[in-house]
């Protein structure tokens, strides 16, 4: 990177970090650390709920995601808003009113103490792994800008996230991720502008979707019902909404955002904000991925993205294999380049018959580049046998590096670390919450100090981000970490959702048949998903509906005794 945007980026974050610690001063009791004072305005709510999701994989995966299949993926986001409806009727006033700090505490009134327990576990384990990956996402970043290795570049990053996090708790993350995604919006923006001003002048906004759909990467709506399918308007409507309403309703990373709302209006209006902003916004962050792949049909695109990969293999005894299939590359790409110009030629004059022979000549030319990408893979196997295949992370920041003018791509660099800033500022403070109030303050020090929990909190932010980093160093034998993530939520969420679902609307069901209906359940769901049977999202649908079942059959065979809450 250039001077200039080096400086951009260290303001932008020193803006970031001196803007948080000073929102967070004062903070004196575990009030104001965990659930800042509960004083928080609804656009804050919503901004915040919103940075906690949007992490730093949005921003590197799914443009990556969209270049290689296109804008199937925003899909996976059609069950939001309904799934915030649900919360705003039904989880919001329930929280408020019993003025809880995290969402388990509930567990305990309304079944018992090992309900609480199982939940909370399941939670810490699955936001823990989670963490680590949100922390690895920028680091390819500095890996890739810098030549470091990623493990250096991980521990660069996940320090500064946790020293952050352990000074500032829940005030200062809320007030910081408001900045940050003021930041995040007008880059996006700036972002997507400059890639249709870099595309060739006769080529507009218009044409470069045109072009985009011809080569079947608009491909935004399926309504096929395909249980093996990925993201289908079926798995996003019913497996989305209920990993949705999981993660919103039950996961303390969420809970927590809009527990800082200063009444039950502010925390539901903060989430329908949310509810109605995150389609969109996920469909523009797709819509670049899109716009890049338009413009490399134009401009000789890297068959790899991984140049730490390529760049290792060159210099080797596979050096003659690689250039040749580079020169058959470029051979491809000026072909493909006049395929496309004759292609918007035809779509500006409206001319069918070209377009239709131009589309099929495309589609043709990218099948002869996606073959050559396999003849690199195998080359690349064959001179590192663990080199990782899947550079779906790589495709926008290389391309941000290689074609941004300085400057912005200083800020769009600093869009990924803000975003990751935020994501796992939020995680590490939840289950730091999540292991004082559930644990610590219910089993260990049940009688401490407010000085006493404080101390404990930031003691457990600490050792939460510790394991997070550990985690971390190991998430490049991930894939693609936008679908890790996801992957890893549906295997807990379907489960907790379901003990939350019995614990608001079973009324009969008592803590004995709720507690191993979730252990049955989870056992259920991690043999489908091993058993690959089903899409991953169907998981979450899976696993609520086994909870519920199973509990309603353990509890008519014990005739367990349900508790007044």
């Amino acid at each position: 990177m250039s001077t200039i945007d080096w400086i951009v980026l260290f303001l932008t974050l020193l803006l970031i970090v001196a803007y948080g610690m000073y929102r967070s001063r004062g903070i004196t009791n575990i009030e104001g650390y965990i659930v800042g004072d509960r004083q928080l305005p609804w656009y804050n709510v919503g901004l915040s709920v919103m940075a906690t999701q949007a992490s730093a994989i949005t921003f590197l995966s799914a443009p990556g995601l969209a270049y290689s299949s296109g804008m199937s993926f925003v899909q996976f986001y059609f069950g939001l808003p309904l799934a915030m409806i649900v919360l705003c009727i039904t989880f919001v006033p329930i929280f408020h009113k019993m003025q809880v700090y995290t969402a388990y505490e509930f567990l305990e009134k309304r079944f018992d103490v090992k309900t609480r327990m199982l939940t909370a576990l399941l939670f810490l384990i699955q936001r823990g792994v989670s963490t680590g990956i949100t922390i690895f996402a920028p680091s390819i970043i500095l890996s890739s800008i810098l030549g470091l290795d990623v493990t250096y570049t991980t521990l660069i990053i996940g320090t500064i996230v946790i020293l952050y996090t352990v000074w500032g708790g829940t005030k200062a993350v809320s007030y910081t991720q408001l900045l940050q995604m003021s930041i995040i919006f007008a880059a996006l923006l700036i972002a997507g502008v400059m890639v249709v001003y870099l595309l060739p002048e006769n080529i507009g906004f218009s044409e470069a979707l045109h072009i985009a759909g011809k080569s079947g990467k608009t491909n935004a709506i399926d309504w096929s019902f395909d249980l093996n399918n990925q993201y289908t308007v079926w798995t996003g409507l019913i497996g989305g909404f209920f990993l949705q309403l999981s993660y919103f309703g039950t996961d303390q990373s969420q809970v927590g955002r809009y527990l800082t709302g200063s009444s039950v209006r502010e925390s539901r209006l903060g989430l329908l904000m949310n509810g109605l902003l995150k389609v969109p916004l996920q469909f523009c962050i797709l819509l670049i991925g899109i716009l890049v792949f338009t413009y490399y049909q134009f401009h000789p695109a890297p068959l790899f993205f991984n140049r730490v990969e390529v760049e290792k293999m060159e210099n080797s005894a596979y050096q003659e294999g690689y250039q040749a299939i580079m020169l058959r590359h470029q051979a491809v790409s000026e072909q493909k380049k006049a395929t496309v110009e004759a292609l918007a030629e035809g779509l500006q004059s409206a001319d069918d018959a070209r377009v239709n022979k131009a589309s099929k000549q495309l589609q043709e030319q990218n099948k002869q580049d996606k073959a050559l990408r396999a003849d690199m893979e195998k080359l690349l196997k064959q001179h590192n046998p663990k080199a990782d295949l899947n550079d779906n992370n790589y495709i926008f920041l290389s391309f941000v590096t290689s074609t941004f003018p300085k400057g912005l791509i200083g800020l769009l660099i600093a869009v990924i670390f803000l975003a990751s800033m935020g994501a796992t500022a939020s995680a590490i403070n939840s289950l730091s919450s999540t292991t004082v109030v559930d644990i610590y303050k219910r089993f260990i020090n049940k009688k401490g100090t407010e000085r006493g929990y404080l101390n404990a909190s930031r003691f457990f932010t600490l050792v939460w981000g510790v394991i997070s980093l550990l985690v971390a160093l190991y998430a490049s034998q991930l894939g693609n970490l936008l679908e890790a993530v996801n992957i890893l939520g549906s295997l807990f969420y379907g489960t907790i959702l379901g003990i939350f679902l019995v614990a608001f609307y079973f009324k009969k069901i008592a803590g004995k048949a709720a507690f191993w209906a979730a252990i049955l359940s989870e056992i259920v769901v991690c043999s489908i998903w091993k058993a690959d049977i089903m899409a991953y999202l169907w998981l979450n649908l899976v696993g609520c509906v086994c909870v519920i079942a199973f509990s309603y059959a353990i509890q008519m065979l014990t005739k367990s005794k349900v508790p007044a809450v």
